[in-house]
C-alpha cells in the first residue's frame, strides 16, 4: 500500500533498474525468529531483497517497509507485488518509525531490522553522486532526494575547522586537517562540484606512498560527507531505544552495519538496554530504578561466510547484531 502522494512523486522521474544484493540474508531472516502471523518492520527497505524473504515465511502476518529513497520505494513496490495484501510501504526515515506505526494503529511488532549499507544502485547510479570512481559524478549523496542540501554544499560552505571535524569524526581520516585546508583553498578559485574535482584535492593532500597501499584515497572522505549530509550516526544512535520499545516480548531487533562507527553505536546501545543500571559497582542492590529491556543475542557480531564475500565483495565489512526484548 503506497500513498497517492508517493505515487505522484515517483512518477516524476522513473528510476533505472534497482539492483542490490542483500547481505547476510539467511542470517537476518533466521535471527528474526519469524512467526507466521507476526508483524515485522523493514526500516531500510531498499529494493525489497530482505523483505521478500521475510514475507515468504509469513502466512497471516504482515510487513511494514520504510525507506526514504524514492527509487527504492518504487523498486520494492514492484518486487513485493505478489505479497501486496500483506505489505504496507511508507516513504520515510526509520527515525520516524514510531510515527509510521502510530498512523497504522500498530503499537508493538514482532521484529524490526535495518540494513544500513548504501545500496549497489545508489553507488552505481552516476547522478546519485555516492561514488568517487566516476570523475563526472555530482557531489550529491542525498539518501532522500527531497532534501535540498547536498554534499557539494558541505564541501563549499563549511569552515575549514568544520570540514576537518567531519572528515576525522565520520571518516577517521588521518589527513583530515590537510584535506580541509586544501578544499578551502581550492574552492576560492572555483566551487567544487564533481567527484573528480574532490578526488583531485584529496590526492594532493595525501602522501603518494600511502595512496599506493591504502586503498582509494577518497574512500574515507566520501564516507564522512555522506554520513554528515544524511545524519546517519545521529539517526541510528537516537532511534535504537525507540525501536526496542516497539518490540513485543520475544521480539527482535536486527541491525546490519558496514563500518566501525555504526557497529560501535549498535553494540553500545544494545549493551545499555540489556544492563542500564548506573549504580556504583559497590552497591548491594540497584537503586537507580533502571530496568533491563532484554538481552543481547549476539555477543560477537555475525559476519558473512567466505562464500558470500566471494560472490559479493561489498558484503565483506558487514556485521549483524541482534537484540531480543524480554
Amino acid at each position: 500500500m503506497i500513498s497517492e502522494n508517493t505515487h505522484k512523486e515517483l512518477s516524476l522521474a522513473r528510476p533505472k533498474e534497482f539492483e542490490h544484493r542483500p547481505v547476510l540474508l539467511e542470517e537476518i531472516v533466521d535471527s528474526l525468529n519469524i512467526k507466521e502471523d507476526g508483524t515485522y518492520v523493514d526500516g531500510t527497505l531498499g529494493g525489497g531483497g530482505h523483505a521478500s524473504h521475510v514475507l515468504q515465511r509469513l502466512k497471516k502476518g504482515r510487513l511494514i517497509g520504510i525507506d526514504q529513497d524514492g527509487d527504492a520505494i518504487e523498486a520494492a513496490s514492484k518486487r513485493l507485488l505478489p505479497f501486496k495484501e500483506q505489505v504496507v510501504i511508507a516513504r520515510s526515515n526509520y527515525e520516524r518509525m514510531g510515527q509510521v506505526l502510530d498512523s497504522l494503529g500498530v503499537i508493538q511488532v514482532d521484529g524490526i531490522y535495518l540494513d544500513l549499507g548504501v545500496s549497489s544502485y545508489q553507488l552505481d547510479t552516476l547522478e546519485r553522486g555516492f561514488t568517487y570512481r566516476d570523475k563526472d559524478a555530482p557531489l550529491d549523496m542525498r539518501m532522500d532526494q527531497r532534501g535540498e542540501r547536498t554534499a557539494a554544499d558541505i564541501v563549499n560552505t563549511c569552515s575549514e575547522a568544520e570540514l576537518s571535524r567531519i572528515l576525522w569524526e565520520y571518516g577517521e581520516e588521518r589527513y583530515a586537517k590537510r584535506i580541509a585546508k586544501n578544499l578551502v583553498e581550492a574552492r576560492k578559485i572555483k566551487p567544487i562540484k564533481t567527484a573528480g574535482e574532490l578526488v583531485d584535492v584529496i590526492r594532493a593532500s595525501i602522501p603518494m606512498k600511502l595512496q599506493a597501499s591504502g586503498g582509494h584515497p577518497a574512500k574515507r572522505t566520501f564516507q564522512a560527507l555522506r554520513i554528515e549530509l544524511n545524519q546517519e550516526l545521529f539517526v541510528l544512535e537516537h532511534s535504537i531505544d525507540g525501536m526496542i520499545d516497539r518490540l513485543k516480548p520475544g521480539g527482535r531487533l536486527c541491525i546490519i552495519t558496514f563500518h566501525s562507527l555504526e557497529d560501535r553505536i549498535v553494540k553500545n546501545r544494545f549493551r545499555e538496554n540489556e544492563n542500564p543500571c548506573i549504580c556504583p559497582p559497590g552497591f548491594p542492590v540497584c537503586v537507580c530504578g533502571r530496568v533491563s529491556k532484554g538481552r543481547v543475542v549476539t555477543r560477537k557480531p555475525i559476519i558473512p561466510a567466505p562464500e558470500e564475500i566471494a560472490g559479493n565483495k561489498r558484503s565483506k565489512s558487514s556485521k549483524l547484531r541482534v537484540f531480543e526484548r524480554t
